[in-house]
């Protein structure tokens, strides 16, 4: 929420888009909260919290960018098994 509208914001406040390398970083990385630490789950919920790191390429074959996406996230959480 913002906190000077109390509106929903549309994309998280701490993720910055690099602007020459096309890459998405996270300003409070070492100090997210726990959510953050084990959020994506799965590819749909990228799709459907339209997350801003979910690439064109993770469209196009879900079951390979759910592997790819358990792999990069084996230290924070156990890997997704539909």
């Amino acid at each position: 929420m913002d906190p000077s509208t109390g509106e929903q914001l549309k994309r998280c406040p701490w993720l910055r888009k690099t602007p020459k390398q096309e890459v998405y970083t996270c300003d409070i990385y070492l100090d997210r909260p726990d959510d953050c630490k084990f959020y994506p789950v799965t590819i749909n919920q990228m799709v459907e919290d339209e997350c801003e790191m979910l690439e064109v390429q993770d469209l196009a074959n879900s079951k390979r960018a759910q592997e790819k996406l358990n792999k990069i996230m084996e230290d924070s959480r156990p890997p997704y098994e539909p």
